[in-house]
């Protein structure tokens, strides 16, 4: 049965089905977190450099890229459960994989198969936002979603560095591949199909490619993808080097390493909260525009310092904080504004944004495995040039777009 569409706001502080698609968008964030601590055991175990087994996070995006190409449409064909159960199945036999590896390439091949299943709830988590809510609506939602989600760097890194001491490595998986089939589990009980089967129109391989080129031409739904992405191409580099700065450069602890990732997940909740409570006294063109110039400024005045030597631990944790706490007012804002003119195909577009973010994700963890001087410079230069970039992309190309938009959309 498909839901009654929503096109205010959620209907209480975290309704069921929103707690639901929280946990599925977690997955992105807890199969990266939680063994962020481990980077170096598993180093050492497999008999690699650390460069290499950086590069199991690259596949891993890899993964969460290609596939949300896939779910996008077919999400929005043949509705919003089917795919999930397809992308929880091969994400939950993609982790058990991982637990058996014996060597990096194997690690690699794994990590890739569990971000084409893992994804399915990031993409179509997003589609579900937009069948049931408005513009508004959405980006309330998804900074709701964001108190959800945020949970997952807070805990993850602290239960991966605890798993990892007690246990090794390997576990951490296990758990993994567990909370994939509570997922898969919690989609076929108490997930109710949004979309229309009605308004659902046969799907031909032409038909995706045409729909994808149209929202590549979309000014407004490509430029607002992007300011998002560089974004989380910088926190994604963020979450790519900050191991090797913290541990290895700086010598904090692997079980200690959650409470700094933890903090700075504290700060992109709190942001994203803020967000909820501002969206309908401002425009949600001006938050975002404003939030912007906190991870530009910040990161590439610390980038300046670090290349000037100047690198102290608390410099680096200042710059890591702001920048991610910058997210939870970013995301939700260019995510709701990029996906508001796309309702009849919120999954292929849904898909696409996931897909160009993600690339840029996977753009600035493969700068970081490649470029590794032994010092925080690589990080704090990938950072600034996302930072810098989504400011000018939203300042030059996505707001007059949007604001010439909204003059077509008054006119009589």
């Amino acid at each position: 049965m498909t839901n009654t569409s929503d096109t205010s706001g959620p209907e209480k502080l975290l309704p069921g089905w929103l707690l639901l698609l929280g946990a599925l968008t977690a997955i992105g964030p807890l199969s990266i977190d939680m063994y962020l601590p481990s980077f170096p055991t598993i180093a050492q175990q497999l008999g690699v450099g650390s460069n290499l087994v950086q590069l199991t996070l690259a596949s891993f995006l890899v993964g969460l890229a290609v596939g949300q190409m896939f779910y996008g449409p077919v999400s929005d064909r043949f509705g919003r459960k089917p795919p999930l159960y397809v992308g929880m199945a091969l994400y939950v036999l993609g982790s058990l994989a991982c637990v058996f590896a014996q060597d990096v390439s194997a690690l690699i091949v794994f990590r890739f198969v569990q971000g084409l299943g893992g994804c399915a709830g990031m993409v179509i988590g997003r589609a579900v936002i937009r069948d049931r809510l408005g513009t508004t609506g959405a980006a309330k939602a998804f900074s709701l979603l964001m108190l959800v989600m945020g949970l997952a760097p807070i805990l993850a890194p602290l239960i991966g560095g605890t798993v990892l001491k007690l246990w090794g490595w390997r576990v951490i998986f296990g758990g993994l591949a567990a909370f994939g089939l509570c997922c898969l589990i919690a989609i076929h009980y108490a997930m109710q199909e949004t979309l229309d089967r009605h308004k659902a129109e046969p799907l031909h391989l032409g038909r995706p490619l045409k729909q994808y080129g149209r929202l590549l031409l979309d000014r407004q739904f490509v430029a607002y993808t992007i300011v998002g992405g560089l974004i989380q191409g910088g926190m994604f580099a963020y979450i790519t080097g900050s191991s090797f700065v913290l541990i290895e450069l700086h010598g904090i602890k692997p079980e200690h390493f959650g409470f700094v990732f933890g903090t700075n997940a504290f700060g992109l909740i709190a942001a994203s909260q803020i967000n909820a409570r501002l969206v309908g006294k401002l425009t949600l063109d001006t938050i975002l525009g404003r939030a912007l110039w906190l991870p530009a400024g910040l990161s590439l005045l610390v980038a300046l310092l670090v290349a000037a030597g100047v690198s102290s631990l608390a410099l680096l944790l200042v710059g890591f904080f702001g920048f991610l706490a910058s997210y939870g007012f970013i995301s939700p804002n260019a995510s709701a504004i990029a996906l508001s003119q796309q309702g009849r195909q919120a999954g292929t577009a849904s898909a696409l944004m996931g897909t160009l973010q993600f690339g840029l994700g996977i753009l600035s963890g493969v700068s970081m495995s490649l470029w590794h001087d032994g010092t925080a410079l690589p990080l704090m230069t990938v950072m600034a040039i996302c930072g810098v970039g989504s400011l000018l992309v939203h300042r030059f190309i996505a707001r007059p777009e949007h604001q010439r938009q909204l003059q077509l959309a008054t006119q009589p």
